[in-house]
């Protein structure tokens, strides 16, 4: 394929500026668009209608989902920043209609957990954000300004972190989480939760983010019954949690707290 090249497929073109770099064995699918003096390597796969701007690299085993847009100077599916990594051909996933702005890196997996790096769908990655090797983003998550994540970070559907805070390896962040800015966090952040402080702490439920996700003052009411038990009024969380399920009713968000809590290896935020 020739870097001048407009390719015609049914009604839609992919549109390659003619500085940009793109091996032969890429796969682009109709209508990508990709800007000035980008590189594209041998093993990526780009879908439908997504946007590339100027200065980007997309390299490794990496896929592409459709609708993305990727802002300038993004390094994406580029080697894990892992000593032990050997240039294995381990994969960078992403999913459809997702927001990478400037200077974002998103790095593909290590062969220490299933050989990819996933990113889902509709996440919105602000400037400057850094997603490490081995991460699982779900679907709706929010990066904001220079977020970095540590390698092997889990991070459920609707998670936001604020600016420039730091998330250790193998932590999990909850879904619907919001983590304020300018925190390290060393340990899981259960889902529904707010944390603040340098060193994060607990600030009990979301519950905001939840009236805007929908849903009803009676399942946060439950929520943050189930906070002040675990959190207020014991110091033990297994005594926590079993208070919990002998006085509260057990909805499905309830139960998924729980069973964040029960899976947690790291420990979790108090």
């Amino acid at each position: 394929m020739n870097n001048d090249e407009r390719l015609m497929t049914n009604d839609t073109a992919t549109e390659i500026h003619p500085t940009a770099m793109i091996h032969p064995g890429a796969e682009l699918a109709d209508g990508v668009k990709i800007g000035p003096y980008s590189t594209v390597g041998e093993d990526v796969i780009i879908g439908r209608n997504t946007e590339i701007g100027a200065h980007v690299v997309i390299e490794g085993h990496t896929r592409i989902g459709e609708r993305n847009r990727i802002y300038p100077f993004s390094s994406i599916g580029t080697p894990p920043q892992d000593i032990g990594y050997q240039n294995e051909d381990t994969r960078l996933i992403m999913g459809d209609n997702n927001i990478v702005r400037e200077y974002v890196t998103v790095n593909r997996a290590t062969t220490k957990e299933g050989w990819e790096t996933v990113i889902g769908n509709n996440t919105y990655l602000m400037a400057y954000a850094h997603v490490a090797h081995d991460c699982h983003l779900s679907d709706w998550v929010i990066l904001t300004n220079g977020a970095t994540l540590g390698g092997h970070t889990h991070i459920g559907e609707y998670a936001i972190l604020g600016a420039f805070l730091a998330v250790q390896q193998f932590v999990r962040i909850g879904a619907h989480a919001y983590l304020g800015a300018k925190s390290g966090i060393d340990r899981d952040v259960p889902p529904f939760m707010i944390t603040a402080g340098p060193r994060a702490k607990l600030y009990g439920i979301n519950q905001k983010g939840m009236i805007r996700r929908g849903f009803s003052q009676e399942t946060i009411n439950v929520l943050k019954k189930a906070y002040r038990i675990i959190w207020r009024e014991n110091r033990n969380f297994r005594d926590g949690i079993a208070q919990v399920k002998k006085e509260l009713q057990l909805i499905p968000e309830l139960e998924m707290l729980l069973d964040f809590l029960g899976d947690s290896k790291r420990g979790v935020l108090r």
